[in-house]
């Protein structure tokens, strides 16, 4: 967040473009129902672990739109340029950096280094998300940026997955913690009162859901540059005198506090100047660092001129400003008497659609602060240091709280995440863990989300998913070092649960889909049906009323062709060929029987070749390749049999007998010898259809290649009720 730039329905909706489209039936993959297992051998909740489906249980993850249209060179990869001088830190002249401030990416994704606007990477996201339970994402618009072609192009994908029947998450925005009103304006003109994508919109409490301050929502005229601030002595005065030519709803300054938690201070508004009437006078305590703060007004004032003035400080707190630069029409002061510069001010003016966009917003009120939880009613946080506050709304109930992969805190501060002593992936018990494979855990994120679940709030805000990168920095929050990188700079010291190219791999986004699990709950497993014979011929009508169905989403067989961040390379890929959507098993006392259907004609027709079926007959992960003991036609089938493989470590597999099969147009099936899962035992296995999938470069290839159906890492799982 800190960079510094020089049941089946039809449905009928507005799209884009103005055109009523119809929506597919909703194709349901019951994804709740998949098992998984990670490469910690840590395996996904089932239903009996967490029970049924939880109601009012919503997740939400922070999500960010930045990546592309503030590149300054790059891609600057940090993790990589320390790998080459491990003393780069203390080289702010190092050539292996970017410019002063640029974004530098903390690790690589397994999506390489995007640009969000990609839709490969936007639709990859849509099913991950949706797959994993998250009902939301929340974009990061709080640098005053609004992304609007980066979060139209995500609609757009998104729209079109819905489109398909797909499921995908909602959307909502997290504004500017003290300056919302130009942001919140225009996301309202730009996307809400056009009435774009309606069904994409995070609705809470009935209402589009909008993370900002609504009392400082209006016309605002901001007078925020400041180089240093002036400290506030006790016995003195600072102010401000302006002049306002609109109706004037309030008025504020900014006012540091250098960290400090007890700080306090008076203002007063007051007409004309320091001798005029007083107008309005508030006392604020605690005062947070950097707050904007101003006086409670009985009602909005008429143009004229008017004077801000601080009095009474207790502790450490100033007030941000320039030496020598006036504001137009007004003047600074001390005592009483002007004094060169200014004091920075905030002015909120009356704003005809102001009301409108109140009543059309539920807003939550973002709380900045990693330490302070919450100030009042109706506020959300986005990150916390553990353990984080329980924020209630206004109804007295718990309402929202935040889990974090990470946290830039220092000790009881905010920080850089470059700093020692910053609260990373490994940080729990009050301590980092330094273990070599303590940053594959998900320490501190299992701690949050462990306490966030003894608590259950109806909203869980997760930070994050793909922030990446950071502005390179000399100094942050007082503190000065040869570089420094803010929110992001290290694997250890990054917050993203998207997965990574090397290093944890995917393990916090499994993390992630199990504690999901366990705060909403899944659906029970699919009912298996008796046993029947299926004759492997061209009769395809004997899977009509076998049961269960095991779905795969439709039209995610997507191919890839867009630039790279900085179009420092070109992103393709082409490997996307059968379109896997359905499947069926069967068995009986000789053999199991599966079925596969894709969306159009299999590919190649002739042998199949690059289709696979992966098999984990025992459920455990510790036995086969990945946990997969047997692969069928990894070499391309012939005379109507497919070979069959037992896997013998590793990457090595030996025949072990060959399946009958027939495929026909978009359909196959095929019976494999049961004798080959163990003779006499009941079926317990879980399984996955691979297409064009290169599985010998390693597991990560289903996320990037072919088809997969399920999804990913995922299985789906048969497990037979009773002997037979």
């Amino acid at each position: 967040m800190q960079l510094q730039f020089a049941g089946s329905i039809v449905a009928c909706f507005c799209a884009a473009v103005g055109i009523c489209v119809a929506a597919e039936a909703q194709w349901d993959t019951f994804a709740d129902t998949w098992a998984a297992c990670d490469a910690l051998n840590r395996r996904v909740p089932m239903f009996a672990e967490t029970g049924p489906p939880h109601a009012n249980r919503f997740v939400g993850v922070f999500y960010f739109l930045w990546l592309g249209p503030h590149a300054r060179g790059g891609p600057y990869d940090v993790t990589k340029i320390l790998a080459k001088d491990p003393a780069a830190m203390q080289k702010p002249d190092s050539p292996l950096w970017g410019p002063l401030y640029a974004a530098h990416h903390w690790g690589e994704s397994m999506f390489g280094y995007y640009q969000t606007d990609d839709p490969y990477v936007l639709r990859k996201h849509a099913q991950m998300l949706a797959d994993a339970g998250v009902d939301a994402i929340i974009f990061d618009v709080t640098n005053q940026y609004t992304y609007r072609s980066n979060y139209m192009a995500l609609l757009r994908e998104f729209d079109a997955v819905r489109r398909l029947g797909g499921r995908t998450p909602q959307v909502a925005f997290l504004c500017p913690f003290w300056e919302p009103a130009r942001v919140v304006n225009e996301l309202f003109q730009d996307l809400y009162q056009p009435n774009l994508y309606p069904h994409l919109w995070f609705q809470w409490d009935g209402k589009p859901l909008i993370l900002a301050d609504a009392s400082k929502i209006g016309r605002i005229e901001i007078y925020a540059q400041h180089d240093t601030p002036v400290k506030l002595a006790p016995g003195h005065t600072w102010g401000q005198s302006f002049t306002n030519s609109a109706f004037l709803e309030g008025v504020e300054g900014c006012f540091p506090t250098w960290g400090t938690r007890d700080s306090a201070l008076t203002l007063t508004l007051k007409r004309d100047g320091p001798a005029g009437e007083v107008l309005a006078r508030q006392r604020f305590e605690n005062v947070a660092d950097n707050a904007w703060l101003g006086p409670r007004l009985p009602k909005p004032l008429p143009p004229g001129r008017y004077y801000l003035e601080a009095s009474e400080p207790k502790g450490t707190i100033g007030w941000w400003g320039l030496w020598d630069k006036p504001l137009p029409a007004g003047a600074a002061y001390v005592d009483g008497q002007p004094v060169s510069g200014s004091r920075n001010l905030r002015l909120n003016h009356q704003d005809p659609r102001k009301e409108q966009i109140l009543k059309f917003f539920t807003f939550r009120k973002p709380q900045p602060d990693y330490f302070q939880g919450p100030t009042g009613p109706d506020m959300w946080s986005w990150l916390e240091v553990y353990p984080q506050h329980v924020f209630y709304n206004s109804r007295g109930e718990k309402e929202q709280m935040s889990v974090g992969v990470a946290q830039n805190a220092v000790g009881r501060r905010c920080g850089s995440m470059s700093e020692p002593g910053a609260r990373g992936r490994s940080f729990h018990d009050g301590t980092t863990d330094t273990a070599p494979d303590a940053v594959l855990k998900g320490l501190n994120f299992a701690e949050q989300f462990e306490h966030a679940l003894r608590n259950d709030p109806r909203f869980i805000f997760i930070t994050g998913w793909n922030e990446w990168i950071a502005g390179l920095h000399h100094e942050f929050a007082g503190v000065k070092l040869p570089v420094m990188f803010v929110d992001e700079f290290d694997q250890e010291h990054s917050r993203d649960i998207e997965p990574m190219r090397g290093g944890h791999g995917d393990n916090y986004y499994y993390q992630m889909v199990s504690y999901i699990r366990r705060y909403k709950g899944v659906r029970p497993p699919p009912l298996v049906g008796p046993p029947c014979t299926i004759l492997i011929t061209e009769d395809f009508s004997q899977w009509a009323n076998v049961l269960p169905e095991y779905r795969d989403d439709r039209g995610d067989n997507v191919n890839r062709d867009f630039p790279g961040y900085n179009n420092f390379t070109r992103y393709t890929n082409f490997s996307a060929r059968n379109d896997l959507v359905l499947g069926k098993v069967a068995r009986d006392n000789r053999f199991v029987y599966f079925y596969l259907q894709a969306a159009s004609a299999l590919r190649p027709a002739n042998n199949l070749e690059g289709l696979n079926l992966l098999v984990d007959i025992d459920q455990d992960y510790r036995t086969g390749w990945e946990g997969y003991d047997l692969i069928i036609n990894r070499a391309p089938a012939e005379n109507g049999l497919m070979t069959v493989e037992k896997n013998s470590g590793g990457w090595n597999w030996k025949p072990v007998g060959t399946a009958k099969y027939f495929a026909r147009d978009a359909r196959l099936h095929l019976a494999i010898p049961r004798e080959i899962f163990g003779q006499g035992r009941r079926l317990h296995f879980d399984f996955k259809w691979t297409d064009n999938v290169p599985l010998k470069d390693g597991i990560m290839t289903l996320y990037t290649h072919g088809d997969t159906a399920p999804n990913a890492r995922f299985n789906y799982r048969f497990d037979e009720p009773q002997l037979q």
